[in-house]
């Protein structure tokens, strides 16, 4: 069995590597390790002797971000003894991965999808980069409120628990896919200020919605069907009141074998590569900026763009 005490993170992301890259997807790998509760307000790095031996100290958060960044999933560790604790990794399955699901185009984000399994609200990391961007935008006082790519709706259930007048507001939400329509208008069957409809996006102007207080977009905007910055540009120009808002979320990670990995992937890189993400999220800024808003950029698994009016006229 692996025993890490002095090493460097550095040789034991390599003696890792080299370990789990014979294992088949599921399997696991284990390792003693220094247990990180038994010392308290060490940054990693610093020397912890336990029973004569020098321990490189690590918090879990750093064997939990190892194992993202070598595609597996952190289980519970056993706890050896009070000082020290048995890691395990299990490798992930790349192919259960919305990433890679071969349905047709519009079921890849269905009901009954991997996409579909993918409750964005009960992540932490989300849920507070989003509710931070509710607050920024002042989301109690946006009375007609758009959702563009609603899917199951978790944007709009989050509002309902976070908005102090969520009875007064009008929502809207737009998608293409049909079943995660269904699935979201039996969801809020019983809240009548939610309405929802399948339509394309890129068919927007011709829906005759009106001009909203607030346009919500998370992880849409950017699909290959649609022509970014054009369709920003009018959406803007179209269905956003000059006194408006937005909240654009750009999606910096990857959804795999039920875990969410850090960092955006492009194709032909098999590393994180986040040009593309910040390329899209810097012309919205200037963009909106240019148009007399003002900008914030916030978040981390998702980057948050809030944008809200400070026009006089």
């Amino acid at each position: 069995m692996l025993n890490f005490t002095h090493q460097t993170m550095a040789q034991i992301t390599k003696i890792l590597q080299n370990s789990i890259s014979v294992l088949q997807p599921k399997e696991t790998i284990e390792f003693k390790i220094l247990n990180p509760d038994a010392a308290s307000s060490f940054y990693n790095g610093n020397i912890v002797t336990c029973n004569g031996i020098k321990y490189i100290y690590r918090g879990y958060k750093s064997w939990v971000d190892l194992a993202h960044i070598l595609q597996c999933r952190m289980l519970t560790p056993k706890i050896l003894d009070e000082n020290y604790i048995l890691m395990r990794y299990e490798k992930l399955n790349q192919d259960n991965s919305f990433h890679k699901n071969i349905t047709d185009k519009e079921e890849k984000y269905g009901k009954d999808s991997i996409f579909g399994q993918i409750h964005k609200n009960e992540e932490a990391s989300f849920l507070y980069s989003y509710i931070q961007a509710l607050q920024n935008v002042h989301v109690n006082k946006r009375v007609r409120i758009l959702n563009l790519g609603v899917n199951s709706g978790d944007e709009f259930e989050a509002i309902k628990a976070y908005a102090e007048n969520f009875n007064d507001l009008e929502l809207v939400g737009i998608d293409y896919c049909e079943s995660a329509i269904i699935a979201a208008k039996e969801k809020f069957k019983n809240t009548p200020n939610i309405s929802l409809h399948v339509a394309d996006i890129n068919e927007l102007n011709s829906l005759n919605l009106g001009k909203f207080d607030l346009i919500i977009s998370i992880g849409t905007l950017q699909s290959s069907n649609l022509e970014y910055n054009k369709l920003l540009m009018s959406i803007v120009q179209n269905q956003l009141k000059k006194e408006g808002a937005m909240i654009l979320g750009f999606p910096n990670c990857r959804w795999i074998d039920g875990e969410m990995i850090y960092g955006a992937r492009v194709k032909n890189y098999a590393f994180s590569e986040m040009g593309l993400l910040y390329k899209d999220v810097i012309f919205a800024k200037k963009y909106l900026q240019q148009k007399k808003f003002r900008v914030t950029i916030t978040g981390k698994d998702y980057i948050f763009l809030t944008a809200t009016s400070i026009r006089k006229d």
